[in-house]
């Protein structure tokens, strides 16, 4: 039995997803068939979970428990601080679960010491594919290092692309603001529909586009309203925060509508973060 397999019958025992959430085992066979695609994505709370207590050892088997074979993070830490013990997360959780990565920085600082790696913070994807290409766009953003921020362009949404079967597919990974006033949310909204916009350019083959993150906004908020004209919301069926209890789904697969279905989507129930991971299984057209 496959470890797709056998994560898939554990979680469907445990009442974690249901039993139309196996693997399409024959989707990617044949001439014309669809490429099957697992992703997901999980806000890792900088390593800790809903109890505050640093342990990547947790969300390192949360998320091989996922067996995603893409996986969108945010709020990593690479070297930022004593909060997660200086260690870079995305490095450490790809080597753990043998994937490939690639990080964005929000924030770049320099470090405390000199000579010792710069202190970053931001988002990252993890890939079982090879990573063809990697961006780190800026979006209008309202920084948290600073007093009395302006929105202003800055860094922090992360794009891979990456070659499944054969079909190269745009991934992006994202952190929308957290604060009340949907404004800054709305700005980025803009922002990443235009991005995305830009590798749909007339006279392209088709493109395939994921966009895994925390938008900090519920499915119906008027600021996210203007991403479901080009995507599809994966809905995986539950709310995702925070972790224990969770009332509110802020946490979101959402796939270009005229080149990837959503065959099935998740919520994973665990501790490992204060947020609740989403998975996805999806097909990607040919």
């Amino acid at each position: 039995m496959s470890l797709r397999r056998r994560t898939v019958e554990v979680l469907v025992a445990a009442g974690l997803l249901g039993t139309a959430f196996a693997p399409p085992a024959a989707a990617g066979e044949g001439p014309g068939r669809a490429v099957p695609l697992r992703v997901a994505t999980y806000n890792i709370h900088a390593g800790a979970g809903m109890d505050n207590v640093f342990d990547l050892d947790r969300q390192a088997a949360e998320l091989r428990s996922l067996d995603a074979d893409v996986i969108g993070l945010q709020e990593v830490d690479a070297h930022w601080g004593a909060r997660s013990e200086w260690r870079d997360l995305a490095a450490e959780l790809a080597e753990r679960l043998d994937m490939r990565v690639s990080f964005a920085p929000v924030y770049s600082l320099d470090p405390e010491a000199p000579g010792a790696p710069r202190r970053e913070f931001g988002v990252a994807v993890l890939s079982r594919y090879r990573i063809v290409s990697a961006e780190n766009h800026e979006i209008t953003r309202l920084s948290t290092q600073v007093p009395d921020p302006v929105p202003a362009p800055a860094p922090g949404f992360g794009e891979v692309v990456v070659r499944v079967k054969g079909l190269p597919v745009h991934v992006y990974v994202t952190h929308l603001d957290y604060r009340a006033d949907p404004s800054v949310r709305a700005a980025q909204v803009a922002d990443t529909r235009r991005i995305m916009a830009e590798d749909r350019a007339p006279g392209r083959q088709r493109v395939r586009q994921v966009l895994l993150g925390d938008f900090n906004a519920a499915p119906s908020a008027p600021e996210l309203a203007p991403l479901w004209r080009e995507l599809t919301d994966a809905e995986p069926g539950g709310p995702t925060y925070p972790a224990q209890n969770p009332v509110e789904r802020i946490d979101y697969v959402a796939v270009s509508k005229d080149s990837v279905r959503v065959r099935d989507a998740a919520v994973a129930e665990t501790l490992a973060s204060d947020h609740r991971p989403v998975v996805a299984d999806l097909l990607l057209r040919r």
